[in-house]
């Protein structure tokens, strides 16, 4: 990619948050949302009330950072990740009553739910399954064609999402590590977390400037890529999401929400 290509480019920052629950907490919520662009907030089936609902949108609307709905099986229990197999019409139903839920509390704050990203099992077998993706990307469209999609780069959900002519905006993991075949590898394995901020910077640069995923075998995979996730879950959620933060603008990028990317406009 030549330089100016590369320093005229646009990046988006997402974060998954609001997910308070026994398994997080969100006290850097707050500070994460003076970094990244776009929020994923959970509503409420993995994680999160709507007490916390409701301080995501009023942070995010003083800090220009676009909101999203960031849907999930209804398993609190396992944090949405464990794999549950619904059939169709249960998938629909998920999708557009976590949707209808934050929009409903978006609304009293004059905002709107912009964007929609999938949560942990849910994410991942859609990833895999063309007819599962194809379910969401339906209901979305269902919901609104101006809904943003938010999809993992080179996985079943962006194929899904281009037959159907949505808006998508295609995402890495800042992070994690990724197996040979473009999937992430396993939480269950020891190598899935980047948790040094250094590392993770590096890893999120390379990529973005190669539009390629890094692998962990050291195999890289061409993709499109719009936006960096950086989970909010994570013990150096917030000190990687300035590191990358940093070094993007450092290296001449454009940092905006999904709302005010060319791409969408």
């Amino acid at each position: 990619m030549l330089y100016l290509e590369f320093i005229s480019m646009e990046i988006n920052i997402n974060c998954d948050l609001g997910e308070k629950s026994k398994h997080h907490s969100n006290k850097h919520d707050p500070e994460l949302l003076k970094i990244v662009n776009s929020a994923n907030v959970a509503c409420g089936y993995h994680a999160g009330d709507k007490e916390t609902m409701n301080e995501v949108i009023t942070i995010s609307k003083r800090n220009k950072v676009s909101i999203g709905a960031h849907p999930s099986f209804n398993d609190p229990e396992n944090f949405g990740r464990s794999r549950i197999n619904l059939s169709s019409e249960e998938i629909r139903k998920l999708i557009i009553d976590q949707y209808e839920i934050l929009q409903n509390i978006a609304t009293i704050h004059n905002e709107n739910v912009t964007h929609i990203k999938p949560h942990g099992a849910l994410n991942n077998m859609a990833c895999e399954d063309l007819e599962l993706a194809t379910i969401i990307a339906k209901t979305i469209t269902e919901i609104s064609k101006d809904i943003i999609y938010l999809v993992p780069t080179g996985s079943k959900m962006e194929i899904a999402a281009k037959k159907l002519s949505m808006k998508i905006a295609c995402e890495i993991f800042a992070d994690r590590n990724y197996e040979d075949d473009g999937n992430l590898v396993s939480r269950k394995k020891s190598n899935a977390l980047i948790t040094n901020p250094d590392q993770a910077k590096k890893h999120v640069l390379t990529m973005v400037k190669n539009q390629a995923l890094n692998c962990h075998s050291g195999k890289q995979i061409p993709c499109e890529i719009d936006s960096v996730c950086i989970h909010g879950d994570n013990e150096s959620s917030l000190a990687t999401a300035k590191s990358i933060k940093e070094n993007l603008l450092e290296n001449g990028l454009n940092l905006k929400p999904l709302t005010e990317m060319r791409k969408f406009l």
